[in-house]
């Protein structure tokens, strides 16, 4: 397999196209190398448009819904971010080499550990991994810049609200299955929230994550 090749059709067949059109998004994905993240039993499907099994019920995202949560938090140099689920580590890569210090948690040890050979094997340093359970918030280093949710919450837990800076952004995917909204939350001032609806799709839960109150007829 040529990987140069296949990296560059993955950007410009799956990823361009789903609008990521972010040149220092596109160039980051060029740069890190995805498929040493993938682990070595898929390493031929890295750039192929699907999830990819890590174990433990986990899974690496999508190329392109990697790709678009990055350009739609719009990561600064000076940003803290916090990304609940570390999985494969490539997307707290990309975060990092955007960012000025990413927190991510991860509640699988093993995935934990892997992930950190990954990050230091690529001189990764502005990263502090960490094992827990996160799914109903992680105050640990706040306030954020951003926070990034890499499994899907039927409700959102309003500590994460809460732990966002102002003018801090989250990225979250919503809902129930197969009807899942994947929206950016801006907290504009203290208290006040601009919620943008951004495309439909559907992810695995995030462990634990907080059930809505379902009525039993």
């Amino acid at each position: 397999m040529n990987i140069e090749q296949a990296r560059f059709n993955m950007i410009e067949q799956q990823i361009r196209p789903w609008n990521v059109l972010d040149q220092k998004v596109l160039n980051l994905l060029t740069e890190v190398k995805r498929e040493e993240y993938v682990p070595e039993t898929y390493r031929t499907l890295a750039f192929v448009d699907m999830e990819i099994p890590l174990g433990h019920d986990e899974v690496m995202l999508s190329p392109k819904l990697e790709a678009r949560m990055l350009q739609e938090l719009g990561l600064k140099p000076t940003d803290k971010v916090l990304e609940v689920g570390t999985g494969s580590g490539y997307l707290t890569a990309l975060l990092a080499r955007q960012a000025a210090h990413v927190y991510s948690v991860e509640i699988v040890p093993e995935l934990k550990l892997s992930a950190e050979k990954k990050l230091q094997a690529h001189d990764i340093n502005n990263v502090t991994l960490e094992t827990g359970d996160a799914a109903r918030g992680w105050d640990s280093h706040g306030p954020y810049d951003a926070i990034v949710l890499t499994g899907s919450v039927p409700v959102l837990p309003e500590a994460f609200l809460k732990s966002l800076k102002v003018g801090g952004r989250l990225f979250a995917i919503m809902g129930d299955a197969p009807a899942m909204e994947a929206k950016l939350i801006t907290r504009v001032a203290e208290g006040a929230y601009n919620t943008a609806d951004l495309f439909e799709t559907s992810i695995s839960l995030l462990k634990n994550a907080v059930q809505p109150e379902r009525f039993v007829f």
